[in-house]
């Protein structure tokens, strides 16, 4: 198995990256889809996860292993810099500081809540991506990739919702926030399937590898084992 960083998965891992930081600024905006709640992080988050099934189709568990750990990094860093560019006293003539506030300050709730949410999905996608390709031998990749967002995807709008905004709006609420965006995740991961299916192929194919997770550890903490 290469060790190196290609172009390809070096790519992959910075829209990973990208699409996390933007999905929690998206997320402050709520909206209502078919009359039901949702937050407009919906229309970027799902993207992660297509990655997330490219990254750990070709490459494998380790390498996907490395790519979550970056990205959560990386959003841990803009949490905290949105947070001290908020604190910043703002300029006499600004007038936008309670707008710039309400979009990019994140209360410590939200905050834990994104980065557990993101953690917990993440990993637990990669790792029925992971399983699946070796009991089907590499074979049904729609059916893996489908499988996988649907856990993975559930268990993130779960916990974001849940931990973020249990007893601060309506429970129906949650219930109805955590029903619609993973039925329209998902929905999104169909969508997009042909398209996925034929990026992985032609990464496979420029790369020259087809990674089966055979006698690894699943450990989420072994980031030096690439």
């Amino acid at each position: 198995m290469k060790s190196k960083v290609t172009v390809s998965f070096m790519l992959m891992g910075i829209l990973f990256s990208m699409c996390l930081v933007l999905s929690n600024i998206l997320a402050v905006k709520q909206f209502q889809v078919l009359g039901l709640p949702s937050t407009a992080g919906l229309i970027i988050f799902p993207i992660s996860y297509v990655i997330n099934d490219c990254i750990t189709e070709v490459w494998g568990f380790r390498k996907a292993r490395l790519i979550i750990w970056i990205a959560f990094a990386v959003n841990f860093l803009a949490i905290l810099l949105f947070q001290i560019s908020v604190a910043l006293p703002p300029a006499s003539h600004w007038m936008m500081q309670d707008s710039y506030a309400a979009v990019l300050a994140q209360t410590p709730r939200i905050a834990f809540a994104s980065l557990l949410a993101f953690l917990v999905g993440s990993f637990l996608n990669a790792y029925v991506m992971s399983r699946m390709k070796i009991m089907h031998h590499g074979k049904k990749f729609g059916q893996r990739a489908i499988a996988s967002t649907v856990l993975g995807e559930l268990a993130d709008t779960f916990v974001f919702t849940t931990v973020g905004f249990l007893f601060v709006i309506p429970l129906n609420v949650v219930l109805q926030i955590i029903v619609v965006e993973t039925i329209a995740k998902i929905a999104f991961e169909i969508l997009v399937l042909p398209i996925t299916r034929r990026v992985v192929n032609y990464v496979k194919l420029i790369e020259g590898t087809d990674v089966y997770d055979e006698d690894i550890s699943y450990s989420v903490i072994k980031i030096k084992d690439i």
